[in-house]
């Protein structure tokens, strides 16, 4: 990759990785524009820019990451689904991960979704606790995001939401669940692939995208938290809707959108 596909296809994974517009989907559609070819490098580079934007929600919440015992268990309990889900089905998520036609779908149903969450879910209780049975229930909800195109964001959120949370402080759960599951998926995405991210030219785009990807995380952090309070989802769900629609569009029309 030239630098400035490292540097746009990072700000694609800072800006979208919080936000429920599916981050993966998005590198996906970039990189396929950019013409960047699916190499072992680029897949391990789009798992391991994750780790600035995981860098940004510690960096922005870390009196939170300071707390008793229990919150940790809690992040621990959400987060075993979607690993042991993850590790069973790596392969088969690996080779969706370069199907544009499923990222495409994805987007336009959870664009659908998006659209009456707000009213599904309007009356959050007065207990905000996230109890142990709450966190695994959101666990759950991040499994659906294995698939390409979902959103982890959104789907977490979702989970909390239905749990009763209210839309600031699934958002917040969902970032802190963030941490666990992102640095699990990038350090074995590592481990499967240090030989091709330690060359040199690798490793200086790899410096260069995480810390790209952690400036643009914490702003998009920032932003999307005082969104949320205000205007909630239905914002977010129209964009999906039209992107998948367009994507859609474009395959029914013949053009070549495949990942080579």
């Amino acid at each position: 990759m030239t630098i400035f596909q490292t540097i746009l296809i990072s700000i694609v994974e800072g800006i979208t990785e919080f936000l429920p517009i599916s981050s993966t989907g998005h590198m996906i559609i970039t990189q396929k524009l950019l013409g960047v070819e699916s190499t072992e490098f680029v897949k391990a580079f789009t798992v391991n820019i994750q780790f600035g934007a995981i860098l940004s929600v510690v960096v922005l919440y870390w009196k939170r990451f300071f707390q008793t015992f229990d919150f940790y268990l809690k992040l621990f309990v959400a987060f075993i689904p979607a690993a042991i889900l993850g590790f069973l089905l790596g392969k088969q998520i690996d080779k969706l991960l370069e199907n544009v036609a499923v990222v495409a779908v994805t987007l336009l149903l959870g664009g659908i979704v998006l659209l009456f969450v707000d009213k599904w879910f309007s009356k959050p209780d007065s207990d905000q606790n996230v109890s142990s049975k709450k966190a695994l229930f959101i666990g759950f909800f991040q499994c659906i995001a294995l698939i390409p195109g979902v959103s982890r964001s959104a789907a977490t959120i979702i989970g909390g939401m239905s749990n009763k949370l209210t839309r600031k402080n699934a958002a917040e759960f969902s970032f802190f669940l963030a941490v666990p599951t992102m640095f699990a998926a990038s350090a074995y995405k590592l481990l499967g692939s240090y030989k091709t991210l330690l060359v040199k030219s690798n490793l200086d785009e790899l410096i260069i995208g995480n810390v790209v990807s952690f400036i643009v995380a914490m702003i998009a952090i920032r932003w999307l938290m005082k969104f949320l309070t205000h205007y909630g989802f239905r914002a977010f769900g129209w964009y999906r809707i039209i992107l998948g629609t367009i994507i859609l569009g474009m395959l029914a029309l013949g053009y070549d959108l495949k990942i080579a």
